[in-house]
């Protein structure tokens, strides 16, 4: 017999460079995340779960998120 064990999803948030091409806006500040070349900018991106479900994708500028009190935990 298998069981199978069900984990609550949780919100949780990874930092990542910004990819070229990338056309969002920031959660924080409501301005873009852009790539600019040269220059090694990093971002967060947080999935956001809802009563256990996923419910979308935020993304953050490295400083913003810091600056919003870490809504989703330290990133990894």
């Amino acid at each position: 017999m298998t069981t199978v064990s069900t984990l609550a999803a949780t919100s949780r948030a990874v930092t990542r460079l910004i990819d070229p091409g990338s056309d969002t806006a920031c959660a924080h500040c409501a301005m873009p995340v852009k790539f600019m070349a040269r220059v090694r900018l990093r971002q967060v991106i947080a999935n956001v779960y809802v009563d256990g479900r996923w419910a979308r994708v935020e993304h953050f500028h490295d400083s913003c998120y810091e600056a919003a009190g870490q809504p989703y935990g330290e990133p990894r």
